[in-house]
C-alpha cells in the first residue's frame, strides 16, 4: 500500500522546526532526510525512524516495525502531534549517524 501525500505533508509540517528536512519519493513511499542523512521515512502511512541510541532513548516504548518485507526494523513514531518531540528526535538521529564521505 502506498503512502498518502497528505500524511507526508502533515509529517513535514510537524518537522518544519528542524533544520534541513527534505524527502524523496520512492516506490510509493517517502524517505525522510535531516541535514542530508536518511533518518527514516513514511511507509504505509506510518512514520518510521532509524533505531539509533538517541531514538531509543527518546522513544523508549516505541514498537519496532518493518517498513517493507526484507528491511531492518525501524521505530514507529506514535505521537506525531508533538512537534517539539519530533524535531528533537530527527535532529538527534541525524547527530547519531555518520557524516557523508
Amino acid at each position: 500500500m502506498a503512502s498518502d501525500k497528505e500524511y507526508l505533508d502533515f509529517v513535514l509540517e510537524q518537522l518544519s522546526g528542524a533544520d534541513g528536512i527534505t524527502y524523496r519519493a520512492m516506490m510509493g513511499e517517502y524517505i525522510i532526510y535531516c541535514r542530508g542523512k536518511v533518518i527514516g521515512g513514511i511507509y504505509d502511512d506510518r512514520f518510521l525512524v532509524k533505531p539509533t541510541q538517541s531514538a531509543k532513548r527518546i522513544l523508549p516504548d516505541a514498537a519496532q516495525e518493518l517498513p517493507y518485507d526484507g528491511a531492518k526494523p525501524m521505530l514507529l513514531v506514535g505521537d506525531i502531534d508533538n512537534r517539539e518531540l519530533l524535531c528533537e528526535l530527527v535532529s538527534t538521529i541525524a547527530d547519531d549517524l555518520p557524516d557523508k564521505k
